[in-house]
């Protein structure tokens, strides 16, 4: 199978390369018990926030949770008030980000 062009065949389809690093296509849902990666939500990442979708404090909450899960620096890119978002994440690549995502 040929490998597609731009992603290695083990990166998962919610992560996708970026010159600055990654992009992680998310599921958000806000206003959970507590914040988490909670597995796939069809081509996205499910995330699980406890924090409510008022005032961007959902959105923050994605950030710092992907922050500390993936070791970058994560700003929403698109999806400020969708629960479809993705979310570009510098200072990891897709390979380190496939690796540190492979559990979920």
């Amino acid at each position: 199978m040929p490998k597609p062009e731009g992603r290695p065949v083990s990166a998962p389809p919610f992560l996708s390369p970026h010159p600055e690093g990654v992009v992680v296509a998310c599921w958000v849902v806000p206003g959970a018990s507590r914040s988490e990666i909670k597995g796939r939500h069809g081509d996205a990442l499910r995330v699980r926030v406890a924090s409510p979708p008022e005032g961007g404090r959902a959105n923050a909450e994605v950030c710092r949770l992907l922050e500390r899960t993936l070791g970058g620096k994560a700003r929403v890119e698109s999806g400020t008030t969708s629960r479809s978002k993705r979310i570009l994440v510098t200072g990891v690549t897709l390979d380190e980000a496939a690796e540190i995502v492979a559990g979920y």
